[in-house]
């Protein structure tokens, strides 16, 4: 995510159709994906929680609508400090269908979920999800001119925002991924990761070879919007990074400290300082003004700088602690009374 985005914005305009500008794109479309799924995962869990603690199916869809709540003031928050950074700007820039509020969205549809036992949703959720996949070309082609503009912008395929169709089927994934991880016993989640590689292994040869037919289903299918072979082969490298994801936390970084933890606790803050760093006015200097070699510089540096901010904002207590025996202010001053 974070050096796709400084390809995004930094490389020159006339170097984008090269293949390193591509290839960045390629690799920088995987995050939305990432953070719908692990949302979904996390909301797997919230459910099976919910069920556990004998919560009655009304509270347990209440419980989970209130996690598009808090994801949707989030979004909100976010596109209100981008708008007034960025001023004068449009005012439709304040609902524009960003990752966050995506969601929020999907959440709040796929709430409903929780009515189930956390075995069912497993496979409803994925069938969900396929379901979603399959459907997108067809929403993608519907004619709803007549629909509020703010729903269809949270349901219909668009290269410039994050609908329902196709991104929500990344969340029931993630759903149906997490119910499942909660129904296995522990000793067996090292082969559900095998299994689990396999298959991400499968759909990406499957959905590749399927792309690359000669012929379709649809009468029209964009591949890169709204075709359901897309969606399926992300959702093939999501199994595949899971499993190292896994095998990294468990075998590599053990109990010690690991950059895919740090940078997983601390994503909300990752992405929202990176857009600003990225997009806003900060580094107006270096916007579609670098080479391929500079944009790779410059991608470096902020990824260092995004794990710098994000090691302070897990240890901000100690560092507090610190800049006030420093005397910067944060903190009582050596030898100071309680109430000094």
């Amino acid at each position: 995510m974070l050096q796709g985005h400084a390809f995004d914005s930094f490389l020159k305009p006339e170097l984008h159709p090269g293949g390193a500008f591509i290839f960045s794109q390629f690799l920088g479309g995987m995050p939305p994906a990432i953070f719908l799924f692990l949302t979904g995962v996390t909301l797997a869990f919230l459910m099976d929680s919910s069920v556990r603690k004998g919560l009655s199916p009304v509270e347990r869809v209440v419980t989970a609508f209130r996690r598009s709540g808090y994801l949707f003031g989030l979004a909100f928050a976010f596109r209100l400090q981008m708008w007034l950074f960025g001023f004068p700007a449009p005012w439709t820039d304040l609902f524009k269908v960003d990752i966050l509020n995506a969601m929020g969205f999907a959440i709040a549809v796929f709430s409903v979920m929780a009515l189930f036992r956390t075995v069912d949703r497993v496979r409803l959720c994925a069938a969900l999800g396929l379901g979603i996949a399959l459907a997108s070309p067809l929403v993608a082609q519907l004619n709803l001119v007549h629909v509020p503009w703010l729903l269809r912008n949270y349901v219909v395929p668009d290269l410039q925002r994050f609908a329902l169709f196709p991104w929500g089927a990344y969340l029931a994934f993630g759903m149906s991924a997490g119910s499942l991880i909660r129904a296995i016993p522990p000793d067996a989640m090292e082969r559900a990761m095998q299994w689990g590689a396999l298959l991400g292994g499968a759909l990406i040869l499957t959905c590749q070879y399927a792309a690359g037919l000669p012929y379709s289903i649809y009468p029209k299918c964009d591949y890169w919007l709204s075709s359901p072979a897309q969606v399926l082969t992300k959702l093939g490298a999501l199994l595949i990074m899971m499993a190292f994801a896994f095998l990294w936390t468990r075998y590599g970084a053990k109990d010690g400290w690991s950059w895919v933890r740090q940078f997983g606790t601390t994503s909300l803050v990752v992405y929202w300082v990176h857009i600003e760093l990225v997009y806003g006015r900060w580094f107006w200097f270096l916007k579609s003004s670098l080479t391929v070699s500079q944009t790779l510089i410059a991608a470096v540096c902020l990824i260092l700088v995004m794990l710098a901010i994000s090691v302070v904002r897990s240890n901000w207590e100690k560092v507090a602690a610190a800049l006030g025996d420093m005397g910067w202010g944060f903190g009582p001053k050596p030898g100071a009374a309680a109430g000094d």
